[in-house]
């Protein structure tokens, strides 16, 4: 998977790049059809604001958390609201035919 991350009003250091490295693999884990994601990194004020989109196959994600503690809380809202998006997704790819074909034979 390609992984760009960016920051605004914000110096990414590598521990923040190591950190969101590390919680995206939680979301590669749940679903390996993953093309690339862009996560954006900011600070308005006393807001710290994670948002990313992540591109697999057959969707394109984007989730965003807005937390006023430190941008630590706020990838981790972001990442779990990911996780909860991925987790859906591939239950609508796995789950999909079987739904026609249970209609098909309640015809």
């Amino acid at each position: 998977m390609n992984l760009n991350i960016s920051g605004h009003h914000l110096d990414l250091t590598p521990p923040l790049r190591e950190y969101v490295t590390s919680k995206l693999k939680r979301i590669e884990r749940h679903f390996d059809h993953l093309i690339n994601a862009d996560v954006i990194l900011s600070v308005e004020k006393l807001r710290h604001k994670a948002e990313a989109t992540v591109h697999a196959s057959g969707a394109d994600l984007h989730a965003e958390a807005v937390v006023e503690a430190d941008m630590y809380a706020a990838i981790d809202s972001l990442i779990d609201k990911l996780d909860q998006q991925t987790r859906k997704h591939k239950e609508k790819l796995r789950h999909h035919h079987v739904k026609t074909a249970v209609k098909r034979t309640l015809q």
